[in-house]
């Protein structure tokens, strides 16, 4: 069997092609304004990438927050649903998967079948999102792939206490204008986003095994951060974190539990 799973998010459209419960496919493009076009681009992609065509997909389900563009789907997921089952599929001790991606921070905590039992989500501001870290990188005038790297290089503690990017931004500029280096002001940036997204785990409960998914994965500062604020050594993350998501969708449309 053939299922496919596409994540619409508000930045990027993933798609993961499965054949027989294995990945063959993904692709990743900008969501951009036309929600439709990212979608057959990205599952046109995928399939390239596995070797099959169109006429070969048995089931579509999408997901996201473009997941209602998606018209070409059989069906939809929640992104509660879709995540559980892709942090599920990579790590079945997993009780607590965190997410942050481009638009937002959400945790979901998981059953002993890796069905999702509570939820919380962190939708009011972007500060608990990639978008806050490409904000602050801005402010810095530094390369977004360099500021996690920075962050590790101090042990540094200077708090960020504003709750939204904008006044976030107003203290980062404040701390440049005093001088303070740009590795310190990056592991601010990162302990203040890592605060924010605990936050919400905390009102669920923290179970390990701790599984971290979406495109923020890949930033050790982020990463090292997070760890600090859970009190954990380790994280478990999927090898393509940004494409759990879709991966839970395509399981979903596979006929997984």
């Amino acid at each position: 069997m053939t299922a496919v799973g596409i994540d619409c998010g508000a930045k990027n459209t993933k798609t993961v092609i499965l054949r027989n419960g294995r990945v063959v496919g993904r692709a990743t493009v900008t969501t951009g304004f036309d929600q439709h076009e990212a979608v057959d681009s990205s599952l046109t992609i995928a399939l390239a990438a596995a070797g099959i065509n169109r006429a070969e997909i048995h089931k579509i389900v999408g997901t996201g927050s473009g997941k209602t563009s998606i018209t070409i789907a059989d069906d939809t997921a929640s992104d509660m649903q879709a995540m559980s089952k892709g942090a599920f599929y990579y790590f079945p001790g997993a009780r607590t998967v965190i997410d942050v991606g481009a638009e937002e921070g959400r945790a979901v905590k998981l059953d002993a079948a890796g069905n999702p039992i509570d939820f919380s989500v962190n939708g009011q501001c972007a500060a608990g999102s990639g978008a806050f870290i490409e904000a602050m990188a801005r402010a810095l005038d530094t390369p977004l792939e360099a500021l996690g790297p920075l962050a590790l290089t101090t042990d540094k503690k200077i708090p960020i206490n504003a709750q939204c990017v904008i006044f976030a931004e107003s203290e980062v500029v404040g701390l440049i204008h005093a001088g303070t280096p740009v590795n310190e002001i990056s592991k601010a940036i990162h302990d203040s986003m890592a605060n924010r997204i605990v936050s919400i785990v905390r009102r669920i409960g923290i179970d390990e095994d701790v599984v971290l998914i979406g495109g923020v994965a890949h930033n050790p500062g982020f990463l090292e951060a997070l760890k600090r604020e859970l009190e954990l050594d380790t994280l478990r993350i999927p090898e393509h974190p940004e494409f759990a998501t879709a991966l839970g969708a395509a399981l979903i449309a596979a006929g997984a539990p």
